[in-house]
């Protein structure tokens, strides 16, 4: 597998960068205007595009005759918007600040799932492709538990302008990394001179491909409650007589959820959907328990359960998008469902800002229901029925209509049925991944 190591060392290093961001902002805005208000629009600025800027990015991604120029072009863009912002918060007028967020956080789909869409050009088809995706969602967890504490460190010894210095020096490195990496030639685009996957492919893919949409509206809905958790562990850590409790509490969750991701996130007998199922139902269990622990030691245990149950999640949600989405949407799928959970934990973290007076445990509880209503969700809209979706290449671009269903370019499996029956991506077979037993 040349070049997986360099991907996961890129890719550490672009999350580590994104992670870093929320706490650096605030830091930044709170230190040189005095207000965390201001801090909290510049994030949200930063923040917000990434929903849409997700299906522009990733079906600019496709259609790139030069794949490296445009990803190593995506994250010099995002690198250069936080040094940017390192030098003009709290300085330049407000309004040119938050443009430059909006750039940058414009850039922010391409470091999440538009560098995971890369995994499948690296590694081939198989338990090494499940690993792989297991490897690049430790990635994630990883930047979570240390990006925020080596921002807080670095303000604590100096101030929090080192520290955004820090995350675009992070960012440069992922940039000079990503260069490094063998990218699949471009897609030649489909037969007989049919228009190219639209700007609309990958939405189309999320909804009409059913183990997608189960995916996405099932993550989607759990992100509401996973992005309210930190601020919900803070008032919950409060109550506990500990005030400053919710970091220890957070810090336990994605110390778990690495672990989770390294571990169970590693099982690839399990069919992905129902691997999916089981870490939201076990995350909702676990904070439901924590909800009513009578003290930080116990509640942190709990918190720490939660987050190894939820490790697995992404990397099962990376291998159902890998082994569902179409050849020509697989960057769209991965950047809009990425930015779909974006703006979901966006939506969250308001929500518990709005009941924040409500009792810390009535909110976590809440949290635990969103992900238990998440499992659900996905057992309801993944459950066979009637054959309605089309086959992973035949889904047709919203902007261009319908068109005929076209043969998959995917090569078939050596392993798989005869060669006299359909292939598993052929027009002629409903969508489904190439591992037996899959929900």
């Amino acid at each position: 597998m040349p070049g997986l190591g360099r991907y996961l060392a890129a890719a550490l290093a672009a999350r580590f960068a994104s992670e870093g961001m929320s706490m650096a902002i605030v830091l930044l805005a709170l230190q040189r205007t005095g207000s965390a208000a201001h801090g909290a629009f510049v994030l949200t600025a930063w923040l917000a595009p990434h929903v849409l800027a997700a299906p522009l990015a990733g079906a600019a991604a496709a259609r790139s005759r030069r794949p490296r120029l445009f990803q190593v072009g995506a994250l010099a863009g995002f690198t250069t918007a936080v040094a940017a912002l390192a030098l003009l918060l709290g300085r330049a007028p407000t309004p040119v600040v938050l443009a430059v967020a909006v750039l940058g956080g414009s850039c922010g789909p391409m470091v999440t799932g538009g560098l995971s869409s890369l995994v499948a050009g690296l590694v081939p088809d198989g338990p090494a492709r499940d690993r792989a995706y297991g490897w690049d969602a430790s990635t994630y967890n990883a930047a979570a538990v240390t990006a925020p504490a080596a921002v807080s460190l670095v303000a604590a010894f100096g101030s929090a302008g080192p520290a955004m210095a820090l995350l675009a020096a992070s960012g440069a490195l992922a940039a000079v990394l990503a260069a490094t990496l063998s990218y699949a030639d471009p897609d030649p685009g489909p037969a007989h001179g049919a228009p190219r996957a639209g700007l609309g492919a990958g939405l189309a893919a999320l909804w009409r491909i059913r183990e997608l949409r189960a995916v996405t509206s099932a993550t989607t809905l759990a992100f509401v409650g996973i992005g309210a958790l930190t601020t919900t562990a803070v008032l919950l850590a409060t109550t506990l007589g500990s005030p400053r409790g919710g970091g220890v509490l957070m810090t336990a969750f994605a110390l778990g959820a690495l672990t989770g991701s390294l571990t169970l996130g590693r099982i690839t007998s399990v069919p992905p959907g129902r691997l999916a199922r089981w870490a939201m139902a076990a995350t909702g269990l676990a904070l439901t328990a924590a909800a009513f622990t009578p003290s930080l030691p116990l509640t942190a245990v709990a918190f720490a359960a939660a987050g190894v149950c939820d490790g697995p999640l992404l990397t099962a949600t990376l291998r159902i998008r890998s082994e569902y989405a179409p050849a020509r949407a697989r960057t769209q799928v991965f950047t809009l469902g990425a930015g779909l959970k974006v703006t979901a934990a966006s939506t969250g973290a308001a929500l518990v800002g709005l009941a924040a007076d409500a009792p810390p445990w009535i909110l976590v509880l809440a949290i635990a229901a969103l992900q238990l209503a998440a499992a659900l969700l996905h057992t309801a809209v993944a459950a066979r029925g009637p054959a309605r979706d089309t086959a992973p290449d035949a889904v047709p671009d919203a902007d261009t209509g319908p068109s005929t269903t076209k043969p998959s370019t995917t090569e078939p499996s050596t392993t798989g049925p005869s060669a006299k029956g359909p292939s598993a991506g052929s027009a002629t077979t409903a969508a489904g991944p190439r591992t037996p037993g899959a929900p």
